[in-house]
């Protein structure tokens, strides 16, 4: 019986290059995006919904790109429009880096919980008869590249979210993985993933997953 792999997340699922003009949409292609990478290795099996939205957040409406980069009310649909789902992985974390968010470890940490909220509920685990959850720290962010402006501040909180994010997968029961344990972003942008980060990352996924 084919299993789903859902893979909610901001731009670094899905599959936005590092940034060299601010601005300009870019996506790599399936073979250089870290969900399928982790899809094609977990075998036929597997299906893949991939949902990353370049600038999600973990649960704040941005005020520049609008009010759908909650993370949260995105996770709700995206739980309630694709299903069943066997294992979702989430990745966020970096855009709640940006400046205007005022970033902190415990206010990001808080946003991830949200987001474990919603899928460990009663409604949403049991419409997809369960499913395992398997919550991932994106590397740190470099302040550098074109947009290094907006993620003022970052480097003195990104580093710190592996070990908080690490605690609260432990106390809501959920799989844990350290993104930064594995890849770096990119030297381009200091946010993105180059194409071989996204293998490894996928490669590394793949096996956690399969693991769960």
């Amino acid at each position: 019986m084919t299993k789903t792999l859902l893979t909610f997340g901001d731009s670094n699922t899905h599959g936005t290059p590092p940034i060299v003009t601010p601005g300009l949409y870019g996506r790599f292609g399936p073979e250089d995006r870290w969900p399928t990478v982790a899809a094609m290795a977990l075998g036929a099996d597997w299906s893949l919904v991939e949902e990353g939205l370049p600038g999600r957040t973990t649960g704040l409406e941005d005020p520049i790109m609008g009010a759908h980069m909650n993370g949260q009310a995105g996770l709700r649909m995206a739980l309630e429009s694709h299903g069943p789902v066997d294992v979702l992985t989430i990745m966020l974390g970096t855009n709640d880096l940006k400046t205007r968010f005022a970033p902190s470890v415990d206010r990001i940490t808080g946003g991830a919980a949200g987001l474990l909220d919603i899928a460990l509920s009663e409604p949403m685990q049991t419409r997809h008869g369960g499913f395992r959850v398997l919550l991932i720290c994106p590397p740190p962010v470099v302040e550098t590249g074109p947009i290094r402006d907006q993620f003022w501040g970052a480097e003195a909180v990104g580093p710190h979210l592996a070990a908080s994010f690490c605690a609260l997968a432990a106390a809501r029961g959920v799989g844990f993985f350290d993104a930064g344990s594995v890849i770096e972003v990119s030297k381009q942008d200091g946010i993105h993933f180059e194409p071989d980060a996204h293998r490894m990352l996928g490669a590394a996924l793949a096996e956690v997953i399969a693991k769960l």
